[in-house]
Parts: structure tokens; sequence; C-alpha cells
């Protein structure tokens, strides 16, 4: 006997409270997981990568159980995953949902490229400008070097 009515997707249980990052890049999602530090993350944590998407063809999507996201936090996936969108659980339920932004000025969340600054040298906070929110790119307030997307590392 042939069963006709196959179950064409696998359903994961839902969060009761926490944070999914869906849209991110595929090719983004292990180092949104690195930045975030929750390779260390002790709460229930789902990770999806090459999932069908309208949107983007494939997608990666990270479900954190229990964790709502600083705004540091979220300047850095905005780095990495300009794409993605923050959804915010409460109690099984949606309440909010938005789209991440790069910021117009990045503070301590980044190092600067320049090993001679003065970042790099002394106990100094990090701040630059996003002159290219495109192809990302930061100026640096002190020594105005360009940090761009692929020589970026976090702090």
């Amino acid at each position: 006997m042939e069963k006709t009515d196959q179950r064409k997707e696998l359903k994961v249980s839902a969060i009761e409270n926490g944070t999914v990052i869906d849209h991110i890049p595929v090719q983004s999602v292990y180092q949104v997981l690195r930045i975030l530090n929750l390779m260390e993350y002790n709460d229930q944590l789902l990770i999806g990568i090459n999932l069908e998407s309208q949107k983007m063809g494939k997608k990666g999507i990270i479900k954190v159980s229990n964790k709502f996201f600083k705004s540091d936090e979220i300047n850095k996936i905005a780095l990495v995953a300009p794409s993605a969108t923050l959804i915010l659980i409460k109690n099984f339920s949606v309440s909010e949902k938005k789209q991440v932004e790069i910021p117009a000025k990045v503070e301590k969340i980044v190092k600067c490229f320049n090993p001679n600054c003065i970042t790099n040298v002394e106990e100094v906070v990090t701040r630059f400008d996003v002159v290219n929110k495109d192809e990302l790119k930061l100026r640096c307030h002190y020594c105005e070097k360009i940090t761009a997307k692929d020589n970026m590392a976090f702090k």
C-alpha cells in the first residue's frame, strides 16, 4: 500500500521565549554563531543552513531560546549579515520583528585593521564611521585607516 500524504517538511519545536535570527546568508551563519559566542550557549539552540527561501534562494536561521540580544550584538549581526531579520518571541508568539541595520557609527565591537593604531597599542575604545554600507568599509576615528569586511575582526 502506497502512502500518498507523505510529510514534506520537518517541524522544529517552537521556542517559548528568545530570538530567531532569520534570513542569514548561508556563508555567514558560522560567523554569526562565533561573534555572538553562541557555541558556548547552554540553552536550546537551533541552527539551520541551506534552507529554501523565496527571498534569498538559500538561507540560514538561528533560533536561540531565552536570549534577547543587546544593541552591540545586533550591530555585530548587521555587519556580517545585513539581510538578517530578528524575530523576538515571548510566550510562543512573535512580539517584534525587525530588520537589522548597519549603523552609521560602530564603537567597541570591531578592532582596527591598522596594527599601529592607538586602539591596538593602548586601552582606547575603537570608533569607526561606516563609509560604505554596500561593500562594508569602516574608517577608524583615530588613524583614519579603512577596515573592510574581509579583514574585519570582532572584539
